[in-house]
C-alpha cells in the first residue's frame, strides 16, 4: 500500500483528502499543517509520496517545502492549489513537481495524478541508478570518458580529468566539447557528434589531436556513441591517449629511413674505400720511390692528406649504417682531443684551451668512433657560443671507487671534460639530451649526443652532462684506461725486423689486388690472387699439397655473388688448422672486424690502407710463425 503525506494547512480540506486518497487504497499516516512540519514529518516518515498544497501558513511555503524534500530526501511531491499569484505559480514550475491537483478536484483526476507521479519517480530512479552504475564504471575504466549534452560538457571520468590536464572535473565541466579539440579536427568532430545524436548511432575510433587546459596537444583515438542522461540526448565519447604510440611510430619511421640510407651509405662507403685503397697504396708506393727532397714528394704528401680527408668522410657515412662492437686498440687520448678539437673548430671564433697531463694513460678505443664523440661534443659547444668565447679541454687519470654515483664499474678511467661558456641547457631538457631525434636546434638531427651516448656506452665508459643557464655546460667523459703501454707507429716500424713470405692475396676488385699486390711486391713478398673465397681454397689447396704454402693468407670480407671472407675463412680452418689469415674490409662496421679472433683471423686490416699499415701487419703474423 502506498503511504502519503498531505500537507494542508485547512484541517476539514485536509481530512476530506485524507478521506479520498484511503478510498482509493492509500495509506494517509500524517496529516500536516505548515511547511516545516511537512519537511520533518518527511524525513522522519520516509512517505512514498507527498501530497502538498502551495499556499501554506509561515515561513515556509509550499514550494520552498517541496524544493527542500525533493532534494535531500529524494521523495515525489505533487502540488494541490485553488489559487496562487504569478509569481509563486512560476516558483512552483522550476521546481521537480511531479504533478498539480486543482481544487476542487474528483477522485479519478487525483488517482491518475498520483499513479503518474509514482511511476515518473519510479522511473526517474531506476535512471537514476542506472547513471549511478555509468558512473562508477566509467571511474573505472582507464580510458577517457566524456559525456556532453548539446555540446556541454556533464560529466567527466578521472582518467579524462588526467588527459585533459586538470585537476578536478569542476575545471572541465560545462565547457564546449570543441574547446579541447584541436582546430584542424573540429569540422570533422561537430559532423560526427550531428550524425550521433541523429541517428542514435556508434561512430568508430578515429585518431585526432586535443589540446589540454597547459596548451599541450597531444594525440587521441576517439570514439562516440549516443546515450541517454539525465532524460536528455547526449554523447558519450571515448579516448585513449596514442601520443607515445604515435611517437614511438615516428621513430621508427626515422629509424627505418636512417637504416634505408644506413644500407646504401654501407654500400658507397665500401666501394669509396676500395678507390681509395687504390689511391692512396699507388700514393704511398710512389713515394718509395723517391726521396723527400724530390719536389714530387711534397705533391704526393698533399695527395695523401687529401686521401686520408676522404677516408674521414666515407666514416662519417658510415655513421648511418649499423656497426658492431668498437674495434678497439691501445691509443693515445690527448692526441685524439687535439686533432678532434681543431677539426670541430674550423670556422668558429672560439678559442680552445687544454690541460693534458704528460703521464696520461692510454685507452683501448675505437679510434674512429672516440674521435665522432669528442667532435660531437666540441661542436656543441661551439655552437653553444656564437657569439665566440672559450672552451675548455681537460683530460686527468683517475679511480673510480666503490662510492661513485654512476652506472660504471670500479677502476681506471681517463677523465675527459669540455666545458663551454655559452647559454646553457634548460634543467627541464636535461634529462632528454641524450633521447634520438631531440634537439632544441633548428636544424639539428638530435643524434649528436645520442650517437655520443651509444659509442661511450659501447666502450664500458659514461658521458655525463651539468649545465647551468646564463653560464654554460660541462660535458665529461669517462672511458676505461687501457692496462697496456701505448706505442707510436714510428717506433714499431723502425724496431720491426723485415720478414719475407708467400702471400694469397684475394680481393672481388681488380684494382685492389693490383695495387696491394704491389705494395706487398715492394716489400719483399711474393704474392698470388684469387677474386672470390672459392678460387682462395683452390688456391690455398693446391700450394699446400704441392709443398709450397702460403704464410699468410689476406681475405676480403665481402664479395659480392661469391664466396666472401667469413666463410673462407671458416672452410681453410678446416684445411688447416695452423692458418695465417687477415681480414679486410671496407666496411669497418661489420661485426667481424671488431671480434676478428672469434671468426678464426689473426688480424684485421682496414680499407684504405698504405704499405706500411698493410707491411706491417703482415710483417707481425710472419714474425710470429718465425719465432
Amino acid at each position: 500500500m502506498r503511504r502519503i503525506l498531505v500537507v494542508e494547512d485547512e484541517i476539514i480540506v485536509a481530512e476530506s483528502i485524507k478521506t479520498g486518497l484511503e478510498k482509493l487504497g492509500y495509506l494517509v499516516f500524517e496529516i500536516v499543517l505548515s511547511g516545516e512540519e511537512a519537511i520533518n514529518k518527511a524525513a522522519e516518515l520516509q512517505p512514498d509520496l507527498v501530497l502538498m498544497d502551495i499556499k501554506l501558513k509561515g515561513e515556509i511555503d509550499g514550494v520552498d517545502a517541496a524544493e527542500h524534500i525533493y532534494a535531500h530526501l529524494n521523495i515525489p511531491v505533487v502540488y494541490l492549489t485553488a489559487y496562487a499569484d504569478d509569481d509563486t505559480l512560476e516558483r512552483a514550475k522550476i521546481t521537480e513537481s511531479f504533478g498539480y491537483v486543482l481544487k476542487p478536484f474528483d477522485s479519478r483526476e487525483l488517482h491518475g495524478t498520483i499513479e503518474m507521479a509514482l511511476y515518473k519517480h519510479k522511473m526517474e530512479q531506476k535512471l537514476r541508478e542506472s547513471e549511478e552504475r555509468f558512473r562508477r564504471l566509467a571511474e573505472l575504466s582507464p580510458d577517457t570518458i566524456v559525456v556532453h549534452v548539446d555540446k556541454k560538457i556533464v560529466f567527466v571520468n578521472a582518467a579524462g580529468v588526467k588527459l585533459l590536464g586538470a585537476s578536478a572535473p569542476q575545471e572541465i565541466l560545462g565547457k564546449e566539447v570543441t574547446e579541447f579539440v584541436h582546430p584542424d579536427y573540429r569540422e570533422i568532430v561537430r559532423q560526427r557528434m550531428e550524425k550521433v545524436l541523429k541517428e542514435e548511432q556508434v561512430e568508430n575510433f578515429i585518431e585526432q589531436k586535443l589540446i589540454r587546459l597547459d596548451g599541450r596537444t597531444i594525440d587521441v583515438e576517439v570514439g562516440s556513441t549516443y546515450l541517454t542522461y539525465q532524460n536528455k540526448p547526449a554523447v558519450q565519447v571515448v579516448a585513449r591517449d596514442i601520443t607515445e604510440r604515435k611517437q614511438l611510430e615516428e621513430e621508427r619511421t626515422k629509424t627505418a629511413k636512417l637504416e634505408s640510407i644506413g644500407i646504401l651509405a654501407g654500400g658507397i662507403a665500401h666501394d669509396f674505400n676500395n678507390i681509395l685503397t687504390a689511391v692512396q697504396g699507388n700514393i704511398s708506393l710512389a713515394k718509395m720511390f723517391m726521396t723527400p727532397e724530390d719536389k714530387a714528394f711534397a705533391v704526393l704528401i698533399e695527395a695523401e692528406k687529401a686521401s686520408l680527408r676522404a677516408r674521414d668522410l666515407t666514416q662519417k657515412l658510415l655513421t648511418f649504417s649499423k656497426g658492431g662492437a668498437p674495434i678497439k686498440k691501445t691509443a693515445s687520448i690527448a692526441n685524439l682531443l687535439k686533432d678532434a678539437a681543431s677539426m670541430a673548430l674550423r670556422g668558429f671564433n672560439i678559442k680552445c684551451s687544454f690541460s693534458i697531463p704528460e703521464d696520461l694513460w692510454p685507452a683501448e678505443v675505437d679510434e674512429l668512433q672516440i674521435t665522432r664523440v669528442l667532435n660531437n661534443v666540441i661542436i656543441n659547444a661551439g655552437q653553444a657560443m656564437p657569439e665566440g668565447g672559450e672552451i675548455k679541454v681537460q683530460a686527468e687519470n683517475v679511480i673510480v671507487g666503490p662510492e661513485k654515483d654512476f652506472a660504471i664499474k670500479q677502476g681506471r678511467y681517463v677523465k675527459i671534460t669540455v666545458e663551454d661558456q655559452g647559454c646553457g641547457i634548460p634543467e627541464e631538457n636535461l634529462p632528454k639530451i641524450f633521447d634520438p631525434y631531440f634537439s632544441t636546434k633548428d636544424k639539428g638531427s638530435g643524434l649528436g649526443l645520442t650517437t655520443a651516448y651509444s659509442i661511450v656506452n659501447k666502450h664500458s665508459g659514461c658521458i655525463e652532462v651539468k649545465s647551468k643557464i646564463g653560464v654554460g655546460t660541462t660535458v665529461q667523459v669517462y672511458l676505461p684506461a687501457s692496462t697496456k703501454d701505448f706505442i707510436k707507429k714510428g717506433d714499431v716500424e723502425q724496431e720491426t725486423p723485415v720478414h719475407k713470405g708467400r702471400i694469397l692475396l684475394m680481393d672481388d676488385e681488380e684494382l685492389i689486388r693490383n695495387v696491394a699486390g704491389n705494395m706487398l711486391e715492394y716489400l719483399g713478398h711474393s704474392v698470388e690472387f684469387a677474386g672470390n673465397g672459392a678460387e682462395a681454397l683452390n688456391l690455398y689447396r693446391k700450394a699446400k699439397e704441392a709443398g709450397r704454402p702460403f704464410d699468410v693468407v689476406i681475405l676480403d670480407l665481402t664479395v659480392p655473388g661469391g664466396m666472401g671472407g667469413q666463410e673462407a675463412m671458416q672452410k681453410l680452418l678446416e684445411m688447416d688448422p695452423q692458418v695465417k689469415a687477415i681480414v679486410s674490409s671496407g666496411y669497418s662496421t661489420h661485426p667481424v672486424l671488431s671480434d676478428f679472433s672469434k671468426y678464426g683471423f689473426s688480424a684485421v686490416v682496414f680499407k684504405p690502407y698504405k704499405t706500411e699499415e698493410l707491411g706491417q701487419v703482415v710483417n707481425e703474423l710472419l714474425r710470429n710463425n718465425k719465432d
